[in-house]
């Protein structure tokens, strides 16, 4: 029997509303955790260490289904296989707790807008004592043909203002892992932030569709086996499927 732990309640700049005002409260770290009877351990429960598993993305409808915001859709795609109810505000972000298998998650959808991401992050790590190697960042990556996928266990942030805010609440540390959204580069002399606020067209978004519907398996791949020959095989299965639209 599970018990899920609770607690209470790319290179643009990009110009977006103001932040929305949150009422910020100060509330004591905790522990996130899931503990399992394992029939190899005679009873006795073991304790998984949690993962924040975060899409950033902008809210609100005017964003919804743009480029810019398949790490939001990656999440909701997250919520949906695996159960997970989001209904909470908390650290400016919306947020569900559940489970992959028997390892507790955190699931998080910034709500500052795409470039104060951070704001959200460094506090639920911090709230939730999430180490660095278990925070999941999902984004959109235009250095990849849309719709391919590829997980790294660390990186910098290349020029993604949303990664960039992540990196600076974090003490400026990179080691932690990314699973990165190919939506390619912007046709012709099209304007960058143009493209990025853009939908996918009908092609596009098939191939973004089917994308996320593999990126469910491979984040409860990652989650439950960590860094290893299956998640290496699965970056070489999607590289550049799709160069041309």
């Amino acid at each position: 029997m599970l018990h899920a732990i609770s607690a209470p309640k790319t290179c643009t700049n990009i110009s977006y509303p103001r932040r929305p005002c949150f009422h910020l409260r100060h509330l004591a770290p905790t522990r996130l955790r899931v503990s399992a009877s394992l029939p190899e351990s005679n009873g006795v429960k073991v304790e998984y260490t949690p993962w924040l598993i975060v899409g950033l993305g902008n809210p609100g409808n005017k964003y919804h289904g743009t480029r810019h915001n398949v790490g939001f859709e990656m999440i909701d795609c997250i919520s949906q296989a695996e159960g997970i109810v989001m209904n909470t505000i908390q650290s400016k972000a919306l947020v569900g707790i559940g489970s992959i298998g028997e390892v507790p998650v955190l699931l998080a959808k910034p709500q500052a807008y795409m470039n104060y991401s951070g704001e959200s992050v460094g506090p639920l790590a911090a709230y939730y004592r999430v180490p660095l190697r278990h925070i999941l960042l999902v984004y959109d990556e235009m250095s990849l043909p849309n719709g391919v996928l590829r997980l790294q266990p660390k990186g910098g942030h290349g020029h993604h203002n949303g990664v960039k805010s992540v990196m600076e609440h974090l003490d400026g540390r990179r080691e932690f892992p990314r699973f990165c959204i190919g939506i390619g580069n912007p046709p012709g002399t099209m304007d960058m932030k143009a493209f990025l606020l853009q939908k996918f067209s009908t092609v596009e978004r098939e191939q973004i569709d089917a994308a996320l519907e593999q990126g469910v398996e491979a984040v409860r791949a990652l989650i439950q086996e960590g860094f290893n020959s299956r998640i290496t095989r699965f970056n070489l299965g999607q590289k550049y499927k799709y160069h041309k639209v």
